[in-house]
């Protein structure tokens, strides 16, 4: 027998941050604020990369590749969570509710191989740099970022199709901002050890093994960096590495608590502020930590600014 036939749950409701009215005022206003930023910065950063022919190289190229995905990784959960912020029902269909889950765990998977394609890629101009313009061509580029795309979307397909024929019975009640696995999980009436078991195993393999090959290639730039003979340029490679490694750090440290090292002690609230850390605060300050310290991309945002600025003005 098909479990799906036998769901009676046609709809979640999703708790959020449950509190007074005034509260969920302040709640969205702020979430919406964080949203605005993270779309204008990431935008801002491809509109840069795309009308600055300078930084037409593929660091950049990933750069903007990246902004890109961050803009969806947020508006795949943000814009439920405003609404719900102001509903009284705070619900989500079923379908639209595993298409979040769908959605959010991909995008979430291709980051971590993004971070992987841009740790290669500062390894090679850094470690072999006379060979960089040889190795790193535009269209092993591209494929790197197709692969990331494909693997990312491919990789909890399978897991994700098999949870949502699981039969839910009731009650319907998630306990979070957004449709995550363990509370979804925990609403099936069936036996789901098997399933959580192999989601988080191939959760934890994908994020031990990115974080792994990431720290290796940054340990060969580092050992490469402090062979430079000149302190201006140690200076300018640990500029263009740092704001990666501190990328790397904010977004790693908060899923490995959630999806590798046991989180079963960890309040409900604890849960949802590290997800609203690693899905919510960390794709905003990307363009900040990117551009802070990085001249070619401040150039290129003040000409984009100046352009927006020119075109309102007409």
């Amino acid at each position: 027998m098909n479990n799906s036939r036998i769901s009676t749950v046609t709809q979640f409701v999703l708790l959020g941050f449950p509190g007074p009215w005034k509260m969920q005022i302040i709640l969205f206003s702020m979430i919406f604020l964080v949203y605005v930023l993270t779309l204008t910065g990431n935008l801002a950063i491809i509109c840069a990369v795309r009308w600055d022919h300078r930084i037409h190289t593929p660091m950049y190229m990933l750069l903007a590749n990246f902004s890109f995905l961050e803009i969806w990784y947020v508006t795949c959960t943000v814009p439920n969570m405003l609404v719900n912020f102001l509903s009284k029902t705070k619900t989500i269909s079923f379908s639209g509710c595993f298409a979040q889950f769908y959605f959010f765990f991909s995008l979430g998977t291709t980051e971590c191989f993004f971070l992987c394609v841009m740790a290669y890629d500062r390894y090679l101009a850094i470690c072999r740099p006379l060979h960089y313009p040889s190795i790193m061509t535009g269209h092993l580029c591209g494929l790197l970022v197709s692969l990331c795309w494909i693997i990312g979307f491919l990789g909890h397909s399978v897991t994700i199709f098999i949870i949502s024929q699981l039969p839910f019975c009731g009650p319907n009640i998630i306990d979070h901002f957004l449709c995550d696995v363990d509370p979804l999980i925990a609403l099936s009436c069936a036996p789901t050890a098997t399933i959580e078991h192999a989601f988080h195993s191939m959760s934890s393999l994908i994020i031990i093994l990115t974080v792994l090959y990431i720290l290796g290639s940054y340990t060969l730039v580092l050992r490469a960096v402090l062979q430079v003979p000149s302190s201006a340029g140690r200076q300018k490679a640990f500029s263009t590495c740092g704001s990666h490694l501190v990328v790397v750090s904010l977004f790693y440290g908060t899923i490995m608590v959630m999806y590798v090292s046991p989180t079963s002690g960890n309040s409900v609230t604890m849960h949802k502020i590290i997800t609203l850390i690693y899905s919510v605060i960390t794709p905003v300050l990307n363009p900040l930590i990117y551009s802070l310290r990085n001249k070619d991309m401040q150039y290129a945002l003040h000409h984009v600014f100046c352009r927006i600025r020119i075109i309102w003005s007409l």
